[in-house]
């Protein structure tokens, strides 16, 4: 995971995993809709994984 993808999924995560595929974006916005940070752990952790 480069330097700007983890500054991106702190900032913005939708956007951070939108190459991942559809149901990595719907599961991270809806995380971030209900609170910020566990969309920042998720999409932390979909951009980690190869």
């Amino acid at each position: 995971m480069s330097c700007l993808r983890a500054i991106l999924c702190i900032i913005f995560p939708p956007l951070a995993v939108l190459d991942k595929g559809c149901g990595s974006v719907i599961l991270v916005t809806a995380l971030t809709l209900c609170a910020w940070v566990p969309g920042v752990i998720g999409a932390i952790l979909i951009c980690y994984k190869k």
